[in-house]
Formats: C-alpha cells, structure tokens, sequence
C-alpha cells in the first residue's frame, strides 16, 4: 500500500492538523470538528481513512494496530512531509496520535486526544452503562439493525442525538471492512505502549473524555499527564464515548482554544 491509497479530505490551507477516527468508522466522525475552524484560518485540515475504513484499501498483511499505525507514518512522510503539524484522534484514533507523537517528536506540535483508548479491553476502568434519555418512539420507527447499533452505544437515544449517530457514526460503520476489523480487534493494542519511549512532550496538548463513557471510560486516561505536562484535561459530563457529538458546544469550545494555543507556539 502507498500512501496516495489512503482515502482522505482536506479543507484549506496552513499548518497540518491531521484527524484520525477510532475502530470501524471512518474520517466523517470527526467531520462535525469543523465547526472550531469558521473564524480561524491557517491551518491544512486531512480527514484521513484508515485502512480498510471507509473507502481506503484493506492492508496487504495481518490487520493489528502496529500494521495501521506503520501505514498511517507512511501517509504523513506523503502528505506532510518534514513540515510540523498537530494530530487529533478520538478512539483507536487517540492510540494512534500517541505512536505518532512518539515517532516523530517535536515535528508534532501538538496534539488533541478525545476518548482515547488507554488499555486493552477487559483492563478497563468503566464507569457503567447509561442512558441520559431514551424516546422510545423515535427507537421503534427506526431499522432493527440501525437501533440496535445506535442503542448500544448512544447515551442520549433521542432525536438530535440519533441525527448525530446517523451521519457521522453509521457511515463509517457500514463502510468498514469486517473481516479486517475481527483480526484488528484481537490486536487492537500497540505492541509498545508510545509514552514508554520517551519522558515528556511538551507541546499544548488536549484530552477530553465523557463521564458515561462505557467503553474506554475516563480514569484510566489520567495517567497520559505526567507524560504532556502542557496537556489540558477534561471529563465532560453528560458525553458517552462519542464525546463530541454528546457535547458539541464545549467540545467545539475546548478543541478552539487548544487550536489557538497550538498557532501561538
């Protein structure tokens, strides 16, 4: 695979911000973003897809995450190039901006991080399920498979936030490649854990999670800020893993004025 094979979308011109999604979804996850960019220009916004996501191609070896994180290294050296940049990543896409950040070091000049995945599954601090509000109307006029898939992972069942799930999250979902993504979710941990190879990064640096967030949680992630001593930190309440979509405004809020500390470096 080259780089020029992974799918991506890019908005205007600048500084490079890299977007990276999570596990069986694809670059519209994060699309709802570019709404902290209206008033802020000079920076190169890439949407990018990870392999056998969305519409870039399967890898040619074993799906694990060392294998999507060494074909997303190669993307940068092709889109990016020397030039610094900053990375956000939310899921399994929070795992993969660290490897980045570890591989090349300052070139990152910082880094937002939204309810990144710290440990394996199963080694998880979860807080337990909820659902903040749920209309049962609205669950029972929708496609069995879409509600099941919706209600599995929405805290807030109701309209807006099944309008949010359904063109940002399902596309993705139905776009993925599964048989790549059964193999990734047996391997999908980095081999070395990325703040293991260096002390401290230094630029300004992001971490939201949501306080019902089920499947990475929030307190596990507290361990990252001793490795960024510049990294703000949130727990948002109110916010599932699907952070930004359950709180878009303080999201939006947040990854604005972490853009602005970034282009004052």
């Amino acid at each position: 695979m080259t780089a020029e094979t992974l799918h991506h979308v890019g908005f205007g011109d600048g500084t490079p911000i890299l977007m990276v999604h999570g596990f069986t979804i694809d670059h519209r996850l994060l699309l709802p973003l570019e709404a902290a960019f209206t008033g802020r220009a000079g920076w190169r916004r890439l949407y990018v897809d990870l392999p056998a996501h969305g519409r870039s191609p399967r890898l040619r070896g074993p799906a694990t995450a060392d294998a999507v994180a060494a074909e997303l290294m190669t993307f940068i050296g092709e889109a990016v190039g020397s030039e610094p940049f900053a990375i956000a990543g939310i899921s399994f896409g929070g795992q993969l901006a660290r490897h980045v950040v570890a591989e090349l070091g300052e070139q990152v000049i910082g880094m937002c991080l939204l309810a990144p995945a710290i440990r394996p599954a199963g080694r998880r601090d979860l807080p337990l399920r909820q659902v903040l509000a749920r209309d049962d109307e609205l669950l029972a006029s929708l496609d069995p498979d879409d509600r099941a898939t919706f209600a599995d992972v929405a805290l807030w069942q109701t309209t807006e936030g099944w309008v949010a799930f359904r063109d940002h999250v399902l596309p993705g979902l139905r776009a993925h490649h599964r048989g790549d993504a059964e193999d990734l979710a047996t391997a999908l941990m980095l081999s070395v854990t990325p703040e293991t190879r260096f002390t401290t990064h230094d630029g300004p640096h992001l971490l939201v999670t949501g306080r019902q967030d089920h499947l990475v949680g929030w307190r596990d992630q507290q361990a990252l800020l001793e490795h960024y001593p510049r990294m703000t930190y949130a727990v948002l309440d109110g916010a599932g893993h699907n952070v930004h979509l359950d709180r878009p405004g303080t999201v939006h809020a947040l990854f604005g004025d972490w853009l602005d500390a970034v282009s004052a470096r």
